[in-house]
């Protein structure tokens, strides 16, 4: 059986499946005009080069600065006409100006490089606005809803009311925010919470829309119009972060504005003032033709793209996306690193940690584990899987189980060879002998958000009696001591062993922490929707004193845009739904892509897709080799511009001399940037360490303990 969560199984007359609403490349005209350009430019630069025939490779150069030219060229002229100057007009003019002069190599190489670049912005943000309508379709679209006389009909989700009551049946998912009014169940919540393990759910339990229940049937009364879900809001917070653009991009785009008027403005006047004190014509045009070629900002534009997009293949060699050069960039410039838990500090799977046989039970761990492997065969339970899976590893033979029987909260029961065997909650199989709920003495705080959506999600830990004269409860302790989850085996009715059941720690965790702590000066924080005492087992595990536990996704973006306000540029490392709009609100995110979900993988700038946690501080020290590289490189195009640029202005700068010294220049930066390609520029410093054996020493991490 599958460590897998519990799959959705609509019911027979329910209606099909949405299915994320994805643009395909192609059906974006940004990128058929780029592609168009590029293949007219591939086989004119040889030919050029080459010495060919004019005929041969002038018409495709014309296709190039045609497909790649006309819409930076239309939206310039329409900026002009709102009184603005756009910098890619200034690059369509300075292409047109080279071709006028004969070097239509130079002004094609600045068309690709720039309808390319529109293009990846432009698919960019278009799967980004994909993913945010795909998040919707995580609530389904008509719910079971209950009439006045106890009957049922089936209405859409948006037809919903506050106090309506639909019934969600094993399986599906639910289909608003609300009230548990009867029945009992768990419901995987993870993609809101952040919580690892299915919740048990009962009367009075809040729940939400999107998450899916397990094996019992619930009534649900209503709490929120289906706008205002949780849901709903993630996706809210998701476009508002979307838009708030960076300062550095504002810079960039007054830096561009002025630069753009400042050339226009010189370029004119060194047409127009030479002519108007009677200088040649054509003597002045090719003064002003050459400043135009000497000043375009080709190396400029290879000055930092080579570097950036070295640093992008490196990283996609060791199985990291990056999105786009810009996000490159801004990865060696975070300050703070936040991390979610569960799927990023832990592995998604739970798996069994250790056994713990009880005195006179006459049971070896595998005859124990043997006889609740095979009770547990038959359930769909997370838990019931990974104690499958355990058996499973230790070959162990499961008998085939008999009378079957699941009940939510508590667990399972079966007959195996002629003896009845119960596996679950201590506290539901063995009653105040063996635990008690204690929630005052563990309270879990959350911070800002709204109390109501809270509500259901505040933690109320199981705490044990570990009494001398209650071998079980002393067992039961000493599991959810060691942050665990507790599962009891009981055999006709007897206790006999106890089961810790963890997610385990992810390879190099504590190392990356201690990594990224030292990179940026300030200690990373912990994140996460999980309860409070497996938060904090966590964090000390991995080194993060801050931990800020039972936080829903408005409360992590109120804290990643507090220190963006403080001036903090905060690294964001999250996997599931409830991270994407803390990924969207922080300086710059990374996903686990492994069990990531699309909405998270689509917002974060870096996809990690191995799932490497040593990944991340690797990805920010390259990052910031390759803002080194910039630096350097705006240095060398700038001397050159400049040189050439005064040495055009006071003296005679011939134009070969001039393209010369262009061309030079953007091959000396190209080639600079390049360096990051090399297969020792990644960064070798991490390498995660050889987990422990299962059940022993700080590998058991801890986990919601109210899962069963």
């Amino acid at each position: 059986m599958s460590a897998e969560l519990i799959e959705e199984r609509p019911p027979a007359d329910a209606p099909p499946p949405v299915r994320p609403r994805r643009t395909r490349v192609r059906d974006l005209p940004e990128v058929r005009w780029a592609a168009l350009a590029t293949a007219a430019f591939l086989p004119a630069f040889p030919l050029d080069l080459a010495g060919a025939p004019a005929w041969l490779w002038g018409p495709l150069y014309a296709v190039c600065y045609a497909a790649g030219g006309w819409e930076p060229g239309l939206t310039g002229l329409r900026a002009l006409r709102e009184r603005a100057l756009d910098v890619d007009l200034l690059m369509v003019v300075a292409a047109l100006g080279a071709a006028a002069i004969g070097q239509f190599l130079d002004g094609a190489l600045l068309i690709v490089i720039f309808a390319v670049s529109g293009a990846l912005e432009a698919f960019a943000t278009r799967r980004t606005a994909d993913s945010v309508r795909g998040l919707l379709d995580l609530a389904p679209d008509t719910a079971a809803r209950i009439t006045p006389g106890g009957g049922e009909e089936r209405v859409a989700v948006g037809a919903l009311r506050v106090g309506d009551t639909v019934l969600v049946r094993p399986g599906e998912r639910l289909p608003a925010d609300g009230t548990v009014h009867e029945g009992a169940s768990d419901v995987q919540q993870a993609g809101i919470t952040g919580e690892p393990l299915p919740v048990d759910k009962g009367p009075g339990d809040e729940v939400f829309a999107g998450t899916l229940n397990g094996t019992g049937a619930l009534r649900v009364t209503v709490g929120r119009d289906a706008s205002a879900s949780v849901i709903a809001r993630i996706v809210a917070m998701v476009e508002e972060a979307s838009e708030h653009k960076a300062p550095g991009q504002l810079f960039i785009e007054r830096v561009e504005q002025r630069y753009a008027i400042g050339v226009v403005a010189a370029t004119l006047a060194l047409f127009a003032v030479p002519l108007a004190f009677g200088a040649d014509l054509t003597e002045t045009l090719l003064r002003a033709m050459t400043f135009m070629i000497v000043a375009s900002p080709c190396a400029v534009v290879l000055a930092t793209m080579p570097p950036l997009l070295s640093a992008i293949a490196t990283c996609g060699r060791h199985g990291v996306l990056v999105k786009s050069a810009a996000a490159m960039e801004r990865l060696g410039a975070v300050t703070r690193v936040a991390l979610d838990k569960t799927g990023t500090l832990t592995e998604e799977s739970a798996l069994v940690r250790g056994i713990r046989v009880l005195p006179g039970s006459g049971l070896s761990e595998h005859q124990a584990l043997a006889l609740a492997a095979a009770a547990e065969w038959p359930s769909e339970h997370p838990l019931a899987r990974a104690v499958v899976a355990a058996a499973r590893e230790r070959g162990l033979r499961l008998e085939p189980a008999a009378d079957f029987a699941s009940a939510p909260g508590r667990g399972v029961r079966a007959v195996v060879t002629g003896r009845t065997v119960q596996v679950g909650s201590p506290m539901a199989l063995l009653g105040g002998a063996a635990a008690h709920v204690e929630s005052p003495g563990d309270p879990a705080p959350l911070t800002g958000g709204d109390d109501a959506v809270r509500t259901g999600i505040e933690d109320a830990s199981v705490r044990t009696s570990a009494r001398d004269d209650c071998p079980v409860g002393t067992a039961v302790a000493e599991v959810e001591h060691s942050g665990a989850t507790a599962v009891a085996v009981l055999v006709d009715g007897r206790p006999v062993a106890v089961l810790a059941i963890a997610a385990p720690l992810r390879a190099g965790a504590a190392e990356a922490v201690a990594a990224l702590g030292r990179l940026t000066g300030t200690p990373p924080v912990l994140l996460t929707g999980d309860n409070k005492r497996a938060a904090a087992r966590l964090g000390k595990e991995v080194g993060i004193a801050d931990v800020r536990a039972g936080l829903l996704p408005q409360d992590k973006v109120a804290t990643v845009r507090g220190w963006g306000d403080a001036g903090e540029r905060v690294l964001m490392v999250g996997d599931g739904v409830n991270d994407a709009p803390a990924l969207a609100a922080a300086h710059t995110g990374v996903a686990m892509g492994r069990a990531g979900s699309a909405l998270t993988l689509e917002t974060a700038d870096a996809v990690v897709v191995r799932d490497e946690l040593a990944a991340v501080p690797s990805l920010v020290t390259l990052s910031r080799r390759a803002r080194r590289l910039v630096a350097q490189n705006l240095v060398i195009a700038c001397v050159c511009i400049g040189a050439l640029v005064v040495w055009d202005l006071f003296g005679h700068l011939p134009l070969p001399l001039g393209v010369a010294g262009h061309e030079g220049s953007t091959v000396l930066v190209g080639l600079n940037g390049l360096r990051l390609l090399r297969t020792s520029a990644w960064p070798g410093t991490m390498r995660a360490r050889p987990r422990a054996a299962a059940g022993s020493g700080p590998g058991v991490l801890a986990q919601t303990p109210a899962a069963r």
